[in-house]
Formats: C-alpha cells, structure tokens, sequence
C-alpha cells in the first residue's frame, strides 16, 4: 500500500475518526521512543590502557628531513 493509498483513506474518514487515529498514532510514537535503545556515544575510556605504547624517540626529526631543517 503506498502513501498516497493511506492518505485518501484518511480523507475518507469523518472528522471525529481522524482525531482519533491521530491520537493513537501519537500514542504509538511515544511506545516507540520509549523502546528504542540510546544511542553509545564513544568508548569506556581507559578501556585500552596499555595497548598503545609510543617509543621514546617519537618526537626527535627524522634522518629524512634533516636536509631542509638547516
């Protein structure tokens, strides 16, 4: 059935039987947020602590580079 199927037969209806189609689809909106899981944001942090190790000569410039540094 597509919307446009739906929508005439909502026209179709009496004004008293819209109203209260509109009520339980409101009704059935807020179940639905009410049962939708929240949404993770991000990780635990210090959940990987100790995984990551950065050597001690990150920081020093590379042999590579050493040309235009001068």
């Amino acid at each position: 059935m597509s919307i446009g199927d739906y929508f005439l037969k909502f026209n179709s209806l009496p004004v008293a039987l819209r109203k209260e189609l509109m009520d339980h689809l409101e009704k059935l909106l807020i179940r639905m947020k009410k049962d939708e899981k929240p949404v993770r944001k991000g990780g635990v942090p210090g959940l990987a602590k100790g995984w990551i190790v950065i050597a001690d000569h990150f920081d020093e410039p590379l042999e590579d580079f050493k040309p235009y540094m001068a």
